[in-house]
């Protein structure tokens, strides 16, 4: 009888003990992550690069070569110390890239997954020199991609989505956003949406594309045209 209770007791005990590491290991934090590492903050961080492109292999929670050698990528192009482990600065800027972190159960917090950063760095490189209010409408433009089923339900994702924005392409998005842009996507988060609901952009000066060229069109705003 009292082995009996002694194995449950040490039953309860390691319960315990994994809801409290779930707890701890929840969210991406900032302890260092490094080869041979696992957990769910290795999950979170291999679904994070996986969402910018990066190959990260089977997301597993199990830093192995290609999470290394994915995590060493990010760090060169963003120009980050070089050394294949997601140490604190690693982290803050995937967080910065790939928008809000997500609680213990992987549930995304915050309003509507938005890295109002990121968003600003898209506004900036993509609106520079346009009117105030072009700004906050390229920035809405974003924003109402995130309640289209069509796109996808991350900010990071939506603008690192191929070929969407000649921004990422040319690598202007990585320059630093202007303070004007940064307030535009301010503004846009708030709920200001200039445009009535458009989901693209484009300069009609600078594309023949058919396909954009057939949307419905809404208003032009400064040097850009803005579709449904």
């Amino acid at each position: 009888m009292i082995a009996k209770k002694r194995v449950w007791l040490g039953v309860i005990t390691l319960s315990i003990a994994l809801i409290l590491a779930g707890v701890a290991y929840g969210a991406l934090g900032d302890r260092t992550l490094s080869q041979g590492s696992r957990g769910p903050e290795v999950t979170e961080l291999q679904k994070r690069l996986a969402s910018l492109g990066y190959v990260v292999g089977k997301v597993d929670g199990i830093y192995g070569t290609k999470t290394k050698a994915a995590v060493t990528r990010f760090q060169r192009e963003r120009g980050l110390k070089v050394d294949g482990m997601a140490g604190a600065q690693t982290i803050k800027e995937l967080k910065l890239m790939t928008g809000n972190s997500t609680n213990a159960s992987g549930k995304s917090v915050g309003p509507k997954n938005v890295d109002v950063q990121l968003l600003a760095r898209c506004v900036s490189a993509e609106a520079r020199g346009e009117p105030y209010v072009g700004q906050v409408a390229v920035a809405a433009v974003l924003l109402n991609r995130l309640e289209d089923p069509a796109f996808p339900n991350t900010i990071a994702d939506i603008i690192y989505q191929p070929l969407a924005f000649s921004s990422v392409a040319d690598g202007q998005i990585n320059m630093a956003p202007t303070s004007s842009a940064v307030k535009a996507a301010q503004e846009a988060v708030s709920g200001v949406d200039p445009t009535g609901g458009a989901i693209y952009f484009f300069n009609p000066a600078k594309t023949k594309n058919k396909f954009i060229w057939s949307r419905p069109q809404i208003m032009q705003i400064g040097n850009h045209m803005f579709t449904r």
